[in-house]
């Protein structure tokens, strides 16, 4: 499944959000960080604020922070706001043995990438990502900064 890039900026920020929800981060850290648009993400953000999922602050320090409950909040939650879910038109070569069995091939792994997508959690994903960050090793710079490999 090819995921447009809204819909990946959702879902990286949400996950930055959600891993410390008593901090709000500024839009432009995260596009920062993930080499995006700042323009870009804040119209993902504002989106994201609009259902209720992160909350803006505004001024000084302010940002926008995670006011969902990660335990709940699955990915396709994520993903059908920005994407497309709907079962694929029937084209005419459906009409056709091949088409149908193409079809109905196709359609069976779109239904199961959506039950997969259904049933992961952005907590699923934090416990992911803390077990990845547990397992690569901390590199120390010659200033003597740690910093993991990735940053």
């Amino acid at each position: 499944m090819k995921l447009q890039q809204s819909t990946r900026l959702a879902l990286y920020s949400l996950l930055e959000f959600a891993a410390d929800p008593q901090r709000q981060i500024s839009a432009a850290e995260i596009a920062q960080k993930y080499a995006v648009s700042s323009h870009h993400l804040a119209k993902v953000l504002a989106e994201l604020a609009r259902v209720g999922m992160v909350q803006s602050v505004r001024g000084v320090g302010g940002g926008y922070r995670f006011i969902g409950n990660a335990r709940r909040l699955t990915l396709m939650d994520v993903i059908s706001r920005f994407e497309d879910v709907l079962p694929p038109e029937r084209l005419p070569s459906n009409a056709t043995p091949v088409g149908q069995a193409l079809t109905a091939v196709l359609s069976e792994i779109d239904e199961i990438a959506k039950a997969s997508m259904s049933s992961i959690t952005l907590a699923t994903m934090l416990g992911i990502i803390a077990r990845q960050q547990a397992v690569t090793p901390v590199l120390t710079s010659s200033k003597g900064i740690a910093r993991r490999p990735t940053d």
